[in-house]
Formats: C-alpha cells, sequence, structure tokens
C-alpha cells in the first residue's frame, strides 16, 4: 500500500514519476469483480477461460487500471487531486501471478486551471499491458509564510 503524499500545483516537474508494484491474486480479481459488478466468467471461472484464446483467468482490464488510480490519488500528485480524464488502451491481459510494474509521469503542467497531463504505462515483464495518459486538476500550495519564503 502506497503512504499519503499531497503534491501541489508549485511541486510538481515535467519528467517527476512515480511507481507502484503489485503481483494480481485470485482475491483481487474476486474482490474487484464484487466491487464492480463485473462478473465476466473469463475472470472468474477457470473452466470458461480455459476455452478463451487467454486459455486462463484473466484480471479485469480496469482492475490494472485502478492502480493508475491509486497512484494519482495517494502519490503523484496524491490527496487533493481530482482526477479529471483517462485514457486507456489495453495492449495485453494480466494473469494471476503477475507482477504488474504501473508508473506515472508528468508530462506536461498546464498553468491555466493548474492541471498536470501524466503518461501512465503498466507493464508485466518487458510487456506494455496497459498505457494512458490522465488529466488531473492539482491544487496549489497554501500560500503561508513559511511556505512563501521558501520558493
Amino acid at each position: 500500500m502506497l503512504n499519503l503524499r499531497a503534491l501541489s500545483f508549485e511541486d510538481l516537474y515535467v519528467g517527476m514519476s512515480e511507481e507502484l508494484v503489485k503481483t494480481v491474486s485470485s482475491q483481487d480479481i474476486v474482490g474487484f469483480a464484487q466491487v464492480s459488478g463485473d462478473r465476466n466468467p473469463i475472470h472468474l471461472s477457470q473452466h470458461f477461460a480455459a476455452k478463451t484464446p487467454f486459455k486462463t483467468r484473466i484480471a479485469h482490464g480496469l482492475y490494472t487500471a485502478s492502480l493508475i488510480s491509486a497512484i494519482l490519488g495517494t502519490r503523484l500528485p496524491g490527496p487533493g487531486a481530482i482526477y479529471l480524464s483517462q485514457t486507456l488502451n489495453f495492449k495485453a491481459p494480466v494473469h494471476i501471478g503477475d507482477e504488474i510494474h504501473v508508473v506515472v509521469t508528468v508530462a506536461e503542467l498546464i498553468e491555466k486551471g493548474h492541471r498536470a497531463r501524466l503518461n501512465c504505462t503498466c507493464t508485466v515483464g518487458d510487456t506494455v499491458v496497459l498505457e494512458g495518459e490522465a488529466l488531473v486538476k492539482v491544487p496549489l500550495a497554501e500560500h503561508t509564510p513559511e511556505k512563501h519564503e521558501d520558493h
């Protein structure tokens, strides 16, 4: 689990990144199915999944995407950020036992509206399984005298 870190718009810079590594468990998939209501048997039934091109159960694509949200909401930029949009391009399946490496990187800072555009990539080994772009509104620093002197 990621520790909380709240960054302000002024704290961000292009190229800044944060990462998360998560090994997918069967419990994760079952829990996500319960929370989301997506009970597609490709995620929950090995018998069903064996008859598909994947040959085995796979994680929900939005489960993988939710790991991007974990970074945005807890570390980069963290609490106070408002998620405005997200593009997702699913490239490959994620299986139980796979270790997903999620990286979110600041690609652009937009002064108007204090927004940040972030590149988001999820990989398993050398394979990109998901990539996309997030747009978030980032709070400004509170301009207390102590903070102001630091700038």
